[in-house]
């Protein structure tokens, strides 16, 4: 058989190349290529992700805590969060619940230095609102502002753990969330 395929070639005038294993190893050599480029633009985007006053936050977190409302009553919850930090820029939600208590923060923040600013909002009550505060490096002190609503918020990342602080002068009075990765 390999003598027939050497008389055809041989016919043609043209040598007979190896193209099965060529074409092989040049694909191969395309897909390392992508994949080197590929992991290179993860990095990238990984280190943009990771610099910056909110990278300590990155991610999702999951616990635990309680809310206490106006009447002093207070209820167990449990909550999740996820930051994503770009630079000096994050988006991030909150979203907590008891069996008879739920709210949904999301919020949007922009770092010069250590002075934070923002915006806010929480779906299940439609109220929105801006943030001003402080801090850097994980750990914020802010002040969430909207017509008729006022909440300190604080917010401390240590490691995998983080715990929430909120101080409101409405019907929710405040919470105390302990998260983690």
């Amino acid at each position: 058989m390999e003598h027939l395929q050497a008389y055809r070639a041989a016919g043609d005038g043209k040598r007979r190349a190896n193209k099965p294993i060529e074409a092989h190893g040049r694909n191969r050599r395309l897909l390392m290529a992508a994949a080197v480029l590929f992991a290179a633009g993860i990095v990238t985007s990984e280190s943009k992700a990771q610099s910056g006053p909110f990278a300590p936050m990155a991610g999702s977190w999951s616990g635990a805590g309680t809310v206490t409302l106006d009447d002093g009553s207070t209820e167990r919850i449990r909550c999740r969060a996820k930051y994503a930090p770009i630079g000096p820029t994050m988006e991030m939600s909150l979203t907590c619940a008891s069996d008879a208590y739920k709210f949904n923060l999301a919020a949007s923040v922009k770092a010069e230095g250590s002075a934070i600013t923002g915006s806010w909002s929480e779906a299940s009550r439609n109220i929105s609102g801006s943030l001003q505060g402080r801090g850097g490096g994980g750990n914020f002190e802010v002040v969430a502002s909207a017509a008729g609503f006022n909440a300190n918020i604080g917010l401390k990342t240590s490691g995998n753990r983080q715990t929430v602080t909120m101080r409101a002068d409405s019907q929710f009075r405040g919470a105390n969330i302990s998260l983690s990765k």
